[in-house]
Order: C-alpha cells, then sequence, then structure tokens
C-alpha cells in the first residue's frame, strides 16, 4: 500500500528532526586526534545532504504545482463531492490490506548511538597519510615533462608551483597549461573536501571577489600589462626611438634582443640580423599594424586580430588568470600542510627502506585498531629542525649526527647548491642538476668525475683525460733510462737522482 502524500510529508519532517538530534549529539561527543575528528566531519557532512535533500523534497510537496497535496486534505475533511464516502472508502482500504498482510512487522526507528559509530570511507593516497599531507605528485611530474615547465625537484615545485612569473605569455595561453592548472585546481578542490567535509568552497573562492571586472581593469598580477584592458602584449622594456639604426638593435646583444622579442609576443628565432630587424620593425609601426606571421602563435595583438580571434583570446586569457589566482589562493589557504608535507618529504628522504616499512606497519595497525595519540595534535618542539622520525618526531641528535646530516657538501658544478649528509651528497652526482651542470661544461658525467664539485677541477681533468686519449710520444713520461745497476727510470726521475747524486 503506497503511502499517502501526507504521510511522506510527516516521515519526511519525523526524518528531519531525527537527523538534527545526531548531528546535536555528534557534535556532543569529546573527540581527539585528526582520525576521529575527520571521521565526524564526514558523518556530519552526509546527514546535511541528507536534510538537504529532505528539506528539498518538502519545498517541492508545499508547493503543490499539482495540486495533489490540496485534494487530499479535502478528501480528508469530507469535502469532496462524494462527502464523507472517500474518507470511508480510505479506512475500507486500510483494513483491507492490514487483514491481507497481517504478519508484517512495524519498522523500528534506526538506532541513534550505532549511527553515531558510522565510518564514512575516505580514500587518500599513501602520501596524504590520511589528509595530514599533500600529495602533487602527479601534477609535479606533468610539470617537469611540459614545455611551459622546468626542472626541478619535488620539495622546489611544493615551494613555487603558484610561481608563474617565469612561464612566458605563449605558454600561458596555451591548452596544455590551462589543462595542467585546472587539473591542479580540482585536486586542491578535491583534498579541502576529503579533509574539510564542513567547509565551503563559496568562501574559499569570495577572495577573488569581482575577478574578471579587475582583470579587464589590469589589477591582476602577472597580467597588468598584458590583459583585456590594454588589448595588447607587453611592452618590451626598451625605448625603440632611442636606434637609429638595425646595427644598432644589434649592439644590445642576443639575449636582450630575445628577451625584449618574447616579452612583444614576436618570433625570437633566426639569426642575430633578423632577430634585431625584427625588433627595428616596433619603432615606426605599431603592434596592432605587424603583419601576424612576425608574432608566435596566439601571441598576436588585438589590433591584429579578427573579432572572433579576439574573443578567443580573451577567453583564453581570462580562464588561464583565473585558473592561476585560484592556485595562488589553495597555496596560501594551504601554506601551514605544505611545509608539513616539505617536512614529510624530507623525512622520507632520510629513511632507509627499513624504516619506511617499519612506518607502514605502525600505521596498518593504528588503522585497524582506530586509535589516535593525544599526542598527534601536540606542538612539537624542533628548535634544531631535525628530520621527522618514523613516529612523526624529530630524530634524535646523536641519530642525526651517525648519519652525517650535520655536514655540509657544496657543489660549483651545481651552482653552490649544498646537500647535507654523505647520502645526499653521492647521490646527487646522478641528479638532473648535477647532469646539466656538467653538460653545460661540456663534460661527459661518467665515473672519472665521482665527487669531482669544483669547475676548475673538471675542467682539468676532463683535459687530462682527451690529451691522453689522443695519445703521442712524451719524453718526460715515456722516455726510459736504464742506471749501471740495471733499474729502469723514466726521464724526470733519472735527471732527479743522478742531479742528487744517488746514482
Amino acid at each position: 500500500m503506497a503511502a499517502t502524500l501526507l504521510e511522506q510529508t510527516r516521515a519526511a519532517h519525523e526524518e528531519c528532526e531525527r537527523l538534527e538530534r545526531i548531528i546535536v549529539k555528534d557534535f556532543d561527543q569529546d573527540l581527539k586526534g585528526h582520525r576521529e575528528k575527520l571521521a565526524q566531519g564526514h558523518r556530519v557532512r552526509k546527514r546535511l545532504d541528507e536534510l538537504q535533500a529532505l528539506s528539498t523534497k518538502l519545498e517541492r510537496i508545499y508547493a503543490d504545482e499539482d495540486g495533489a497535496r490540496k485534494e487530499e486534505i479535502a478528501a480528508l475533511k469530507g469535502l469532496d463531492e462524494h462527502g464523507f464516502s472517500a474518507f470511508y472508502e480510505r479506512i475500507k482500504e486500510v483494513r483491507e490490506y492490514h487483514r491481507r498482510y497481517p504478519y508484517l512487522e512495524v519498522a523500528e526507528a534506526p538506532n541513534e548511538e550505532e549511527a553515531l559509530k558510522e565510518v564514512v570511507e575516505v580514500s587518500f593516497s599513501g602520501d596524504e597519510v590520511g589528509g595530514r599531507y599533500l600529495d602533487v605528485h602527479e601534477h609535479f611530474h606533468r610539470f617537469v615533462n611540459a614545455k611551459f615547465g622546468k626542472q626541478l625537484d619535488y620539495l622546489e615545485y611544493l615551494t613555487s608551483f603558484s610561481d608563474v612569473s617565469e612561464i612566458s605569455k605563449q605558454h600561458r595561453l596555451s591548452k596544455p597549461y590551462r589543462e595542467y592548472l585546472q587539473a591542479l585546481v580540482g585536486y586542491f578542490e578535491s583534498f579541502y573536501a576529503r579533509t574539510q567535509p564542513l567547509g565551503s568552497l563559496s568562501k574559499i573562492y569570495a577572495k577573488l571577489g569581482d575577478f574578471e571586472a579587475r582583470f579587464r581593469a589590469g589589477q591582476i598580477p602577472g597580467w597588468a600589462d598584458e590583459g583585456v584592458a590594454n588589448g595588447d602584449v607587453a611592452a618590451n622594456g626598451l625605448d625603440m626611438t632611442a636606434f637609429a639604426t638595425v646595427e644598432e638593435v644589434e649592439s644590445l646583444g642576443a639575449d636582450a634582443i630575445k628577451e625584449a622579442l618574447a616579452k612583444l609576443g614576436l618570433k625570437t628565432g633566426g639569426t642575430l640580423r633578423q632577430r634585431a630587424e625584427r625588433l627595428f620593425l616596433t619603432r615606426d609601426v605599431p603592434l596592432a599594424e605587424l603583419d601576424k606571421r612576425h608574432f608566435v602563435k596566439g601571441a598576436a595583438p588585438a589590433g591584429a586580430l579578427s573579432v572572433e580571434e579576439r574573443d578567443r583570446q580573451e577567453a583564453m586569457m581570462l580562464e588561464a588568470a583565473l585558473l592561476e589566482a585560484k592556485v595562488r589562493t589553495w597555496s596560501e589557504v594551504y601554506s601551514s600542510v605544505i611545509e608539513d608535507t616539505k617536512g614529510y618529504v624530507e623525512k622520507k628522504q632520510a629513511s632507509t627502506y627499513e624504516e619506511l616499512v617499519a612506518e607502514q606497519e605502525l600505521k596498518a595497525e593504528e588503522d585497524a585498531a582506530a586509535l589516535d595519540s593525544d599526542e598527534e595534535d601536540e606542538f612539537i618542539y624542533n628548535p634544531l629542525k631535525l628530520p621527522m622520525g618514523w613516529d612523526g618526531k624529530p630524530i634524535p641528535y646523536w641519530l642525526y649526527k651517525l648519519h652525517g646530516l650535520n655536514q655540509e657538501f657544496k657543489c660549483e658544478i651545481c651552482g653552490g647548491e649544498s646537500y647535507w649528509g654523505r647520502r645526499a651528497f653521492e647521490r646527487h652526482f646522478k641528479e638532473w642538476k648535477h647532469q646539466n651542470g656538467m653538460r653545460a661544461l661540456g663534460i661527459p658525467n661518467n665515473k672519472n668525475f665521482f665527487e669531482v664539485t669544483q669547475i676548475k677541477d673538471a675542467l682539468e681533468l676532463w683535459a687530462s683525460i682527451q690529451e691522453r686519449e689522443l695519445g703521442g710520444f712524451k719524453a718526460e713520461v715515456e722516455e726510459e733510462f736504464e742506471d749501471a745497476e740495471g733499474n729502469v727510470y723514466d726521464r724526470r726521475t733519472y735527471e732527479d737522482l743522478k742531479r742528487q747524486g744517488l746514482i
């Protein structure tokens, strides 16, 4: 027997009251520890979603667009055209239903105490450690392998992922760059929903204000001179009226000309002469009137574009700027979590395989027992900034010194980079930064140069190896002399011993 509309309304109100009681009781619990508080937040979030769904249903019932509720109330009052006949007909249906199914059990209300212990499954990756740290490895690999990215390690990425000042406008308008930002923003929104179930994304993004208006006014960092308001690319910072000929422009040098062309959105390829001629064109011809073939793809000024192309470029610029602003906002919101994540990554790098396995086993035991230590939320005093151990506390100072983490090794080839501990120092010879430094010197990064950190020493050793490989007769080294007793010496040793009167 289907429930009547009024019965559905009564049941919905009753369920709303029950959910409200459960939420109040849940908040009355004295919970300690990150995991229990997170579970409570997700329980309450689930109840609130159910409340919202029921409230929407009640609003639809009370709106009574089809008039079904009004008809049902009129039938109960006996105000229809048949008088009380509809009322008695309904009583007859109820009696007939219970006569036919006499053994139906009355459904009991759900146990509210059990609802307080309900566990809402929330998925976290291993590196997120239950929502304590960020895991942006996927976006890190996407960044370092993209044309708009650069080579850096994971710790540097955690510090600088929101800094886009070094990315050219050409790349910032590209589709891969916008897709990368969308994925990064999507991750932060997902992480926020999983770790702050009672939070509000609208409050986070409220900090952006009227973003589109500020963008068009040129008030967004990084887009002040490139926004839609100006309708042009950034000025190159050079007063071209100061140059009378192309030769004078050439005197700036290849790097300066290339940088000026890039800022204007012009192509940077070709010889020094071709670059200078391209830049010299901007002295007498406005950018908007320059031929589109001089610009890189997607960087032509507004005046050189059709209305459709301009609208499309404006939309891309606005989208890229908004995504960058969202990434900066999340970096501010999660500034403390980012610092904790960097400490966690450093701890993992300083841990042995056995320590990592022991840590995973310990966490598995904690998850099985569903116990949290009260010390998890306590402030950890670490004035020496020692790496964190597998138990989440700073490692002992004697262990810090035992592993040599107090010893600093500098590498001039890596640009004066410091490496703490012998293990990190030896490992860096195979990392990209040292390999790039050796490649810049024109030297192969092989075992002959292991532990060579000075540029001068590396160049001298490489010259010595090349000289030895070229071959040829060297009198001082290869010419042999024999004394009266039959002992054989090279020329330099023989002359030294003879001069001293020893042979």
